[in-house]
């Protein structure tokens, strides 16, 4: 059946075989082609059976030609040991016109040779651009492999987040919650995982221990259950968090004191288990960036200083790459070569890829867009918003009810979109001195082969497990 959609769909003879269950792809050349569009449309668009099939059939081609969801903790460890450094890896959140979108980055990264950067979706945007963890794989594989870029595909789960609402009226079913999400996005191929528990930091308390607590205590739980879900030959990537952004910044002390926490509580639990490789910690930024009433973003008072010694500490007293900044894609551009410069371990980035979307858009489509937030998201304006600021707050809301929209625009305007993607992504992975880290992931990293069995009416594969309304938020 599913050798019948490609080959009807593509027309690309017997390019990809399957038999017995089994996909070897007999011509390499074909997958940068239309067949690789119209199987990741199936993917994303399609129902039942033949949807599980598409995702299966890109999952299996990467494997057959080493395009395979990886961790990047074996390259964050070799960082910590001092052994490479001197970039700082993009987190980059894909959450609008998604295929297009990482089809710019993995041209990015084979123009320059990199290889250390990663695709992220976080708990929040897997629900509101309707994206559950196996179609994100699917995706983002399916982008790697139009553009012919080989090697281990780093996809995380950004901000898998203890709400602290939530968990203050149901701990344990908050907590169950972001293990369901964990264990969904690793068997969909999220081998890379920020738990982030800080929203559950106390400042009410003395100590930086008892302010902490709760933030390493709950870590550990979620990070222990994150090792019990790992395939065979994968370490994930788990990253912890001490400061919420947007709010004070984070120091040293509270670094050690949530580190030392930690790894005190992990040594008791689970002896020997595999810790954290890197640390989410506040410097002065905020999600989004902060939007002033004409539309514009704030000045951001970035703390250098801060990020260095965070990283630095992160790096020599506990193993890890170093510190993570979140909330930096609305940057001014002259900040981003400060990251490699004081050792960041990485960045993630968001908004302004989805402004860059919007800038793009068709004017009759941004004010179908614009009249549906009026409606649907009109509980979230405050009084003295602007409609400026409420739209560029709420705008990321529509990405969901509008996807099939923005994967339907026009050719030419998608490709001016790409355009315009490729130099932002150029200059990014340039200031960030990722160009030629591909060496690097080759030395450090593993990809194993995952083979998995194709999906059929009664017995569907775990990378295309049917979607989860109620998993995320």
């Amino acid at each position: 059946m599913l050798e019948k959609i490609v080959r009807d769909a593509a027309r690309v003879g017997d390019a990809v075989e399957v038999r017995d269950g089994r996909v070897t792809v007999k011509d390499e050349a074909a997958l940068t082609g239309p067949m690789m569009d119209a199987l990741v449309h199936e993917a994303v668009f399609g129902t039942g059976i033949a949807r599980a099939q598409a995702r299966w059939m890109i999952w299996e081609i990467g494997q057959d030609v080493g395009v395979r969801p990886a961790s990047i903790h074996d390259l964050y460890m070799a960082r910590g040991r001092g052994e490479t450094g001197g970039f700082t890896a993009p987190a980059i959140n894909v959450r609008g016109l998604s295929y297009d979108t990482a089809r710019s980055i993995f041209r990015t990264a084979i123009r320059l040779d990199a290889g250390a950067f990663l695709l992220e979706i976080a708990r929040s945007e897997i629900a509101y651009t309707d994206q559950r963890p196996s179609e994100y794989v699917a995706v983002m594989l399916a982008a790697a492999l139009r553009e012919g870029f080989r090697g281990p595909v780093f996809i995380q789960g950004d901000h898998f987040q203890v709400n602290a609402r939530k968990y203050s009226v149901d701990a344990e079913g908050e907590v169950a919650a972001v293990m369901q999400l964990a264990r969904e996005a690793i068997d969909a191929g999220f081998y890379n995982i920020d738990v982030d528990t800080s929203t559950l930091v106390d400042l009410s308390h003395e100590t930086l221990d008892e302010q902490q607590r709760l933030n390493y205590e709950v870590g550990v739980k979620l990070t222990r259950f994150v090792r019990e879900q790992e395939p065979e030959g994968v370490t994930i990537s788990i990253g912890g968090e001490i400061g919420e952004v947007g709010t004070e910044n984070s120091t040293v002390p509270e670094l050690r004191a949530f580190m030392d926490g930690f790894n005190r509580t992990l040594a008791e639990q689970a002896p020997g288990m595999v810790g954290l490789s890197k640390i989410s910690v506040q410097s002065g930024t905020s999600h989004g960036g902060v939007v002033l009433a004409d539309g514009s973003i704030a000045d951001v008072a970035l703390d250098l200083n801060t990020l260095e010694e965070l990283s630095r500490v992160a790096r020599e007293e506990y193993g890890m790459a170093g510190a993570v900044q979140h909330g930096a894609s609305t940057l001014p551009d002259g900040a981003f070569n400060n990251f490699p410069r004081t050792e960041t371990a990485e960045i993630h980035l968001a908004t302004n890829f989805q402004n860059m979307l919007y800038d793009h858009l068709p004017s009759e489509l941004r004010d179908e867009i614009y009249e549906w937030l009026r409606v649907n998201t009109a509980d979230e304006r405050k009084a003295t918003d602007t409609d400026e600021q409420f739209f560029y707050k709420t705008r990321k809301k529509a990405i969901g009810p509008f996807k099939r929209a923005l994967w339907d625009l026009p050719e030419e305007l998608r490709a001016e979109l790409g355009r315009a993607y490729d130099d932002k992504f150029g200059f990014l992975f340039e200031q960030l001195a990722v160009g030629g880290t591909a060496a690097a992931v080759s030395r450090f990293v593993d990809a194993p082969v995952q083979r998995l069995p194709m999906p059929d009416s009664d017995r569907p594969s775990v990378k295309a497990a049917p979607d989860d309304p109620d998993a995320g938020e």
